[in-house]
Order: structure tokens, then C-alpha cells, then sequence
């Protein structure tokens, strides 16, 4: 691999799902304040609202995660509209 290539700030930063608590470990440039501890040591932490652990297509499940509600708010304008 070529060297120097990675900004200054390329650091290891942890992804938090916040809608199921899952975390991963991944190197990135992202800006944040907040740490968590994960494995033993402290990282910066970016917190997700949705990852592939989460997500519908990636775990096959049929639920939706939805944290603004937009998807009730569709489904009740599509019933009215139905009928």
C-alpha cells in the first residue's frame, strides 16, 4: 500500500445502531465528541440510526425500524385512499 495517503485524522471509530444497540469497530475521518468503551478501550463513537444489522433487507425480517413514524403516517393516508 501506498503510505501517506490516509488524512491526519483516519483514526478506528465505532459505529453504534441506536435501534438495536449492535456496535462495530471500523477506521474512518468522521467527527464526534462522544466515546464509548468497546473491547477494552476507549473509542469515538458515531451513532446510526439504522446499519445492516438493523436494516429489513440485510436480516430478512419484515419489521421496519422507523423512529419518526413515517411509515404509520403512509400506511394511514394508503388506507384512506383504498377504500
Amino acid at each position: 500500500m501506498k503510505k501517506d495517503i490516509h488524512p491526519d485524522n483516519y483514526r478506528p471509530v465505532v459505529f453504534k445502531d441506536m435501534s438495536n444497540g449492535d456496535m462495530f469497530l471500523s477506521r474512518s475521518t468522521c467527527k464526534t465528541n462522544d466515546t464509548v468503551e468497546f473491547e477494552g478501550e476507549t473509542y469515538p463513537v458515531v451513532k446510526l440510526e439504522i446499519s445492516s444489522s438493523s436494516h429489513p433487507f440485510y436480516t430478512g425480517k419484515k419489521k421496519l425500524v422507523d423512529s419518526a413514524g413515517r411509515v404509520d403516517k403512509f400506511m394511514s393516508r394508503y388506507a384512506k385512499t383504498r377504500k
